[in-house]
């Protein structure tokens, strides 16, 4: 694997783990901000209590991020495995000691260090950035899956008087979101066959 192609795979693992990230804590802000309590049904704007969100909506929401922090979460630690690899046998290629790891270049761990490090294969590096591509994809799915749940929180849920406005809160992002991820997953699934 040449020095380029490297540090093309690195770049975008740090890309897979700052999107990651980005939504890891757009989660954790959505939690915090979630409250049945604050939604705008039933409220002095005039929408009808009957429109409130059950109990069941406000156990998907829940559900939903914590499945999309899985995903996330599960896609960072393959981005991030991957990447050590790579910079491990990188180091090892670019001439550098192992001295580093614990002693000179006749000592145990240095030996046992070098034993451990071999060729990073092709295959199993697009496999691991694919699986870890696709948890991001599985994460946002269940972020959208969250997003809409905390509309029906906040402004009624689609069934009643009140659901333009969920139903207009909502549309965009049906919209976008899966046009963005098929995009991604068309790129991923190129780059994969490259």
């Amino acid at each position: 694997m040449s020095a380029s192609t490297t540090s093309i795979h690195i770049m975008a693992l740090d890309g897979i783990v700052n999107v990651n990230s980005l939504f890891t804590l757009a989660l954790f802000v959505g939690l915090t901000i979630t409250s049945p309590d604050t939604a705008l049904v039933g409220g002095s704007g005039g929408i009808d209590t009957a429109c409130a969100a059950g109990p069941s909506v406000a156990e998907g929401l829940i559900s939903s991020h914590v499945h999309s922090f899985s995903c996330f979460l599960f896609s960072s630690l393959i981005a991030l495995a991957l990447k050590n690899i790579i910079n491990i046998r990188k180091t090892v290629e670019d001439g550098d000691n192992i001295d580093a790891l614990g002693g000179g270049s006749n000592s145990k761990v240095a030996h046992f260090a070098a034993s451990f490090i071999g060729e990073v294969n092709a295959v199993s590096l697009r496999v691991g950035t694919l699986v870890s591509a696709f948890g991001s994809v599985f994460g946002c799915g269940f972020l959208v899956m969250a997003l809409v749940d905390l509309v029906q929180i906040k402004l009624g849920t689609f069934g009643c008087g009140s659901s333009r406005y969920s139903i207009a809160a909502v549309a965009p992002l049906l919209v976008l979101v899966p046009t963005a991820l098929l995009i991604y997953v068309s790129l991923v699934l190129y780059a994969f066959t490259r």
